[in-house]
């Protein structure tokens, strides 16, 4: 989401290399890229100039120790002021009331309100064991509330059904009614949006609102919209108040300026952030996080809670008992493989948290391993016999086109997938002999061969 505004900061502070203290003179070059590299990323022209002379007043202000140069020292005041910029509480969704807790989501059409409605619920449920229950008022747009209902069923929250004719407003006080009775503990309300900020919508969100009173009123903003995300979410905060927001789209190829102008715009923190298209891809928001990820350090720990939570441990723990065992890695453990990477959202999403050399080098292996091949691979492996997956070393050439024909693809696919599996099959075995050492030893700081460039 923040590769360019990366790009810009990086060069940004290559220029106070070799410098022996920061003065006004040599960080005036560095400041004129860091603002041009905020509003290139659609940031607030109110916010990039409250911060660069934030920045400037700190970087003026500081000692340079003995230990840093003064391109370190800029990096830790643009660290702390992105930081501040972007200040949340990193906790998530407060639910400290009487429930059920009444959550009403608002946003602009387009901006993932409805999915964000089915994320936010399998998250409460997953992570604070709470019943969930899901409605909405969005009667202008039937195929919302079939969407809204076929998520509710998958992640096993409940669902209020809408009968034909009623309005907003009876829609969301039923709900309510029923979250009573059913003993919920939250209540989540999709509303319906619009193409722009107009007196109709905020009048009917503003009705709903009176009529429930919800306890948080959350902003859905589409991470990807730029400024006019940031105009939007001011428009709704002087009509409801908001309570907080939530970030969508993190994932795609944005400018982030959202993220940078959002919170000051509307004073009111982001919660969350969307990441990807399944209903396990939103993550609390950490402003610390991001000012890293921003600045090219990464975000390890989020990537640590992100492996800790959607790896099966069960499977990987079956795995290195079988590779210590001296069994050979199959095509069995390469699907399995595969789709834990999938369950994760694939190798671009785990990358951007990935810092410096690392990411980079992550980057060059997600050509080779997008969404699409990471399918026709699986399909290969699907379309293979028990003792083929087991036992790779008999796919012969005839093999290799009932392969290729049963899964939808050319021979010369087959033969890729089977030369990277090979690669695959001896860094597996280099790990079985002497574990991380051994396969960090073998590889000397690279990627394994099956996923470099």
């Amino acid at each position: 989401m923040f590769d360019k505004l990366t790009e810009r900061l990086a060069g940004a502070v290559e220029a106070l290399r070799g410098r022996g203290r920061l003065t006004e003179e040599n960080i005036g070059d560095t400041l004129r890229q860091v603002r041009m590299a905020l509003i290139e990323a659609d940031v607030a022209v109110a916010v990039v100039k409250a911060f660069v002379e934030s920045v400037k007043t700190r970087a003026l202000g500081a000692e340079v120790q003995k230990s840093l140069t003064p391109g370190q020292v800029f990096i830790k005041i643009l660290h702390d002021e992105l930081i501040a910029v972007m200040s949340a509480p990193g906790e998530g969704l407060s639910l400290r009331a009487e429930p059920p807790v009444v959550v009403l989501l608002a946003g602009l059409q387009g901006a993932g309100k409805t999915t964000t409605a089915a994320k936010l619920g399998r998250l409460l449920m997953a992570e604070q064991k709470k019943r969930v229950l899901l409605v909405s008022t969005d009667i202008y747009r039937p195929a919302a509330i079939t969407q809204l209902e076929r998520l509710a069923a998958q992640i096993g929250a409940g669902f209020v059904p809408v009968a034909a004719g009623e309005q907003p407003v009876a829609i969301a006080t039923r709900a309510l009614g029923e979250a009573r009775r059913g003993v919920y503990d939250v209540l989540i309300v999709d509303t319906a949006g619009r193409l722009h900020v107009d007196a109709d919508m905020m009048g009917e969100v503003q009705a709903i609102d009176a009529a429930i009173a919800p306890h948080q009123r959350l902003f859905i903003v589409d991470g990807m919209a730029g400024q006019d995300a940031v105009n939007a979410a001011g428009a709704f905060n002087a009509a409801l108040d908001l309570t907080g927001i939530i970030l969508t789209k993190a994932d795609g190829d944005a400018r982030g300026g959202a993220a940078l102008s959002v919170r000051q715009v509307t004073g009111k923190p982001i919660l969350y952030l969307g990441v990807g298209e399944k209903v396990e891809a939103l993550e609390v928001f950490h402003a610390e996080r991001i000012a890293s990820r921003i600045l090219g350090m990464g975000d390890v720990l989020s990537l640590v809670e992100q492996v800790q939570r959607d790896v099966d441990r069960d499977q990987a723990a079956a795995l290195t008992k079988k590779l210590a065992k001296g069994k050979g890695f199959d095509f069995n453990d390469l699907k399995d493989q595969m789709l834990q990477l999938e369950k994760m959202g694939g190798l671009d999403a785990l990358m951007d948290k990935l810092p410096g050399q690392l990411s980079s080098a992550a980057a060059r292996a997600s050509g080779q391993f997008d969404p699409k091949t990471v399918k026709r691979q699986i399909a290969m492996i699907n379309s293979m016999t028990r003792q083929e997956r087991r036992r790779p070393e008999v796919i012969d050439g005839s093999r290799k086109r009932r392969i290729a024909n049963g899964s939808g693809v050319q021979v010369q696919d087959v033969n890729r997938l089977l030369k990277q599996f090979l690669q695959m099959q001896k860094v597996m075995k280099q790990f079985s002999k002497g574990g991380v050492r051994g396969l960090m030893r073998s590889l000397g700081g690279r990627l394994p061969p099956a996923f470099g460039p």
